[in-house]
């Protein structure tokens, strides 16, 4: 028996602003391939085929199109709904789309119902576990509220089923963090609320554990012996926390006795990754593939990170960059040298009154090095303008202390809230009565009015 695994398509991701269907689309054409040259009986994936819940019409259109192509050439695809699908969207229709040999697994109830597959050794069974909440499904697994729980629970429905149909090869594409995995940045953290991962050891006993969710192709050991465990990673890369992956999909062949053997297909890169640090004039004097380029090719032709290590940042670092590798993504600075602490700029700021020199803390803050002359100039011409506009501004207003009562002659009174009995006695004895306005700019109802009314 020959199985192709593969997960985390991620339908309708962009990477750092750049679309990626059309290499997706690319993806899926080169994994129909490689499945009819290599005469797999069918393919596994362990979800996230999408990567959102309500994906766009564009995404829809190119995992219609791959599955009517796996469809028309006869191979059986087995689906399981991974955290970033909705379970229901991408479920829709699955005991239709079944008769086309499109099964898709994405609830509860479906978790005991296998692709039964022949080869000349007899049936193999496989079961999809779609990603369970424990929250939403603890009840009814009649599990308690973990990773390890419900998936404990599902695989014994697994083994039960497959102990009454008398199957002893079983394969099951379940969608979950297992302990002891390695993680990378491009993923959704499953492990919330205190209910953590599973241990791999939930699927002792079962033949092939095709793995989704991480998306770096890893082996991991269940403790039993006769069951393997195998992230197949996703195909494309997500983020820079991937740039060294070696993407690819995986062949798993299951003999007679139920022992697997793999063998990892590399999947078509797009662009390669590569992220290269420096001074921005020594980057952009290099020539050829630059510093960092690495096997691969010319870094003009990479998704590339560039980290700045100017004590100051340079002017329009992205425009000059992408004049040389046009597909430069991301721009980080890390100043070399001595580097001022969030603490000690507030400790700085908090000791001065002057405004010119809080804005120079900014420029100083924002730009990686202090204002020059020139920008100080501008700073001292702008807060000077800003103060001679308010001292107009509050020439006509009466002075601290200076009686600001109305000209009616009210009654004196205090003229602190603190020394009146009442907010009532402190504005009658300030000559303001019931309807006065606490700010007629914003005509606050008067007092006792009906604050709807306004």
């Amino acid at each position: 028996m020959r199985l192709l695994h593969t997960s985390d398509w991620h339908l309708g991701r962009t990477m750092y602003g750049v679309d990626l269907l059309t290499h997706q689309a690319a993806f899926l054409d080169w994994l129909l391939d490689q499945a009819v040259r290599h005469e797999v009986h069918a393919v596994v994936v362990a979800g996230d085929v999408y990567d959102r819940a309500v994906p766009s019409t564009d995404a829809v259109t190119v995992l219609d199109r791959a599955l009517r192509s796996f469809a028309a050439a006869g191979i059986p695809v087995v689906i399981s709904s991974g955290n970033h699908d909705s379970a229901v969207r991408l479920g829709f229709g699955a005991r239709l789309s079944e008769l086309a040999g499109i099964h898709l697994r994405t609830s509860v109830g479906d978790i005991a119902r296998p692709v039964l597959v022949a080869d000349e050794h007899g049936e193999v069974a496989i079961y999809g576990i779609p990603y369970l909440l424990p929250d939403a499904v603890l009840a009814e697994l009649g599990a308690e509220r973990s990773h390890a729980s419900v998936l404990a629970a599902a695989t014994a429905l697994i083994r039960a089923d497959a102990a009454e149909r008398g199957i002893g090869r079983t394969v099951v594409a379940a969608h979950a963090f297992v302990t002891g995995a390695a993680p990378c940045e491009s993923e959704r953290d499953i492990r919330v609320g205190g209910i953590g991962d599973a241990p791999a050891s939930v699927f002792a006993g079962l033949s092939y554990v095709a793995l989704g969710h991480l998306h770096g192709q890893q082996d991991l050991s269940s403790g039993a012996a006769g069951t393997t465990v195998r992230y197949s990673g996703s195909p494309l890369a997500f983020s820079f926390s991937e740039r060294n992956h070696a993407k690819s999909v995986t062949l798993a062949d299951i003999d007679g006795a139920g022992q697997v053997s793999v063998t990892k297909l590399a999947a078509p890169v797009p662009r390669p990754l590569r992220e290269v640090r420096g001074n921005l004039d020594d980057l952009l004097a290099e020539s050829g593939g630059g510093s960092g380029g690495g096997p691969g090719g010319d870094l003009a032709d990479a998704w590339l990170r560039v980290v700045l290590t100017d004590a100051a940042r340079p002017a329009s670092p992205m425009e000059r960059l992408r004049g040389k590798w046009p597909h430069t993504l991301v721009l980080d600075f890390d100043p070399e040298g001595e580097l001022v602490s969030a603490a000690t700029d507030l400790g700085r700021l908090a000791k001065t009154a002057d405004p010119v020199e809080i804005c120079e803390l900014f420029v100083e803050f924002t730009s990686g090095g202090p204002a020059d002359e020139d920008q100080l100039a501008v700073l001292r011409d702008v807060v000077e303008a800003v103060q001679h506009a308010e001292a107009a501004d509050g020439a006509g207003r009466p002075a601290d202390g200076a009686d600001a009562r109305p000209a009616d002659g009210a009654a004196a009174g205090p003229a602190d809230l603190a020394d009146a009995g009442s907010v009532d006695e402190w504005l009658a004895n300030a000559g303001r009565g019931d309807d006065w306005l606490l700010d007629a700019e914003l005509a606050f109802p008067g007092r006792g009015r009906d604050p709807a009314a306004a």
